[in-house]
């Protein structure tokens, strides 16, 4: 899996814990529903850290927050 992927996991599990579905989450981070669609749509995976922040601060969780699982430290180094 990489890290798009775990991105995108990460959010889908979020939503699914405060029941909510990815376009309350747009709405409730300030994004459009096509910019989170574009996240979840496997062909395009358009990912941004930006996107990310505000994902997070819908959730009212921290970037820290959202990237200290488990997955995320298994990550392999990209540089090696």
């Amino acid at each position: 899996m990489d890290i798009k992927d775990l991105i995108v996991k990460r959010f889908s599990e979020l939503c699914k814990e405060k029941n909510i579905k990815i376009n309350e989450l747009a709405n409730i981070s300030g994004v459009t529903p096509s910019t989170a669609y574009s996240m979840m749509d496997e062909k395009r995976r358009d990912i941004s850290i930006r996107t990310i922040k505000k994902f997070c601060d819908g959730l009212e969780i921290t970037l820290g927050e959202f990237f200290s699982t488990e997955e995320f430290d298994e990550l392999e180094q990209e540089i090696k």
